[in-house]
């Protein structure tokens, strides 16, 4: 078989493993040879591609980032299934692995289960947020910067006797937040899918100060405090028309010190969550999903994906794993609740 690795949406630490892992596989144990595809759907509906053997994937493990380059370029435009098959065919492509988030597995689902495409998937995400799944790569990654970040900045903050409140990833769910601040020992920890008060988020710093502590507030970038209509946006809409999402710590800040009285001052860790070198844990799991997925590929499970489930790699359908986000629970939101204040 030839198979087409992209990368698409937004990077993540672990995507070089996967393409290390699935090529590395493929080639010793199968024979199949390997074309990457640069900037996900883009390069395969303007045919631009290069060839993908042990030689280009060796010792990209560690590596952040993607070799492949990544975009948001949707799979039904510039031609859209009809241009895939048309280039497939000309440049002999048997299978797309397609390694993304919610977006693009919920495109790879429809390409492969509406239009007949050889697509399976990898998936990824930072937000953990994806079905089907216990967990995806990178987003170890990404709570261990947070929490290296809330270490770092709790020196200052003691110094200085002030509250901090840092803001993490997290559009829909809480994952980061809720993973990062119960590891940091935040004493306030803000995720969207459990609204609290502006007085709450209050009483939780003046806790923490009068116990002769540096408040620590953590809070997810989608955070949205009750009897609020909207997620607090600073930059906006993007090209797509979606909100930017960024600035609620900004937001938070000086309310909080107005309300407390405590100087009060606010960090946005943004993008530093998605670069860097993955940890090992990352690196593992993200080799082992890219093994599984070659093996999707030449058993010819179209539409199906490689997924955690415990300890063992298992596999579920794209569509399945994409019908709702996997959001943070209540059962881990109330054991989070004696720590906080």
């Amino acid at each position: 078989m030839n198979i087409g690795i992209m990368t698409s949406g937004g990077d993540g630490p672990g995507l070089n493993a996967v393409i290390r892992g699935a090529v590395r596989k493929g080639v010793r144990a199968h024979g199949h040879s390997f074309m990457g595809l640069r900037d996900g759907w883009r390069g395969l509906l303007e045919d631009d591609m290069f060839e993908l053997d042990t030689h280009a994937v060796r010792g990209i493990s560690g590596r952040g980032g993607t070799i492949l380059g990544t975009s948001r370029t949707h799979p039904y435009s510039g031609g859209g299934p009809a241009r895939m098959r048309q280039v497939m065919d000309e440049r002999g492509l048997d299978a797309v692995i397609a390694i993304g988030g919610e977006g693009t597995l919920a495109g790879a689902a429809r390409l492969a289960d509406d239009e007949g495409l050889p697509v399976v998937g990898v998936p990824k995400t930072i937000d953990n947020d994806l079905g089907g799944t216990d967990y995806t790569f990178g987003f170890d990654t990404a709570a261990a910067i947070a929490t290296h970040a809330i270490d770092s900045v709790r020196t200052t903050a003691e110094s200085h006797h002030r509250c901090m409140v840092i803001e993490v990833m997290g559009r829909n769910v809480g994952w980061i937040a809720l993973n990062a601040g119960m590891a940091g020992g935040a004493h306030a920890v803000l995720i969207p899918e459990f609204p609290v008060s502006y007085a709450q988020i209050y009483e939780w710093v003046r806790s923490a100060k009068d116990r002769g502590r540096a408040p620590i507030v953590v809070v997810a970038e989608g955070f949205v405090p009750e009897d609020v209509d909207s997620q607090v946006s600073e930059a906006g809409l993007d090209k797509h028309g979606r909100v930017r999402l960024g600035g609620v710590a900004n937001h938070l800040a000086p309310l909080i010190e107005e309300a407390t009285g405590i100087e009060t001052r606010s960090m946005i860790l943004g993008h530093l969550q998605r670069g860097g070198a993955p940890t090992g844990y990352d690196r593992v799991l993200a080799t082992r999903l890219g093994l599984a997925a070659v093996d999707l590929a030449t058993e010819h499970r179209w539409g199906e994906m490689a997924s955690l489930r415990g300890i063992d790699i298992a596999h579920v359908r794209m569509a399945d794993a994409v019908k709702e986000l996997k959001r943070v629970p209540r059962s881990r939101w109330d054991e989070l609740q004696v720590l906080l204040g």
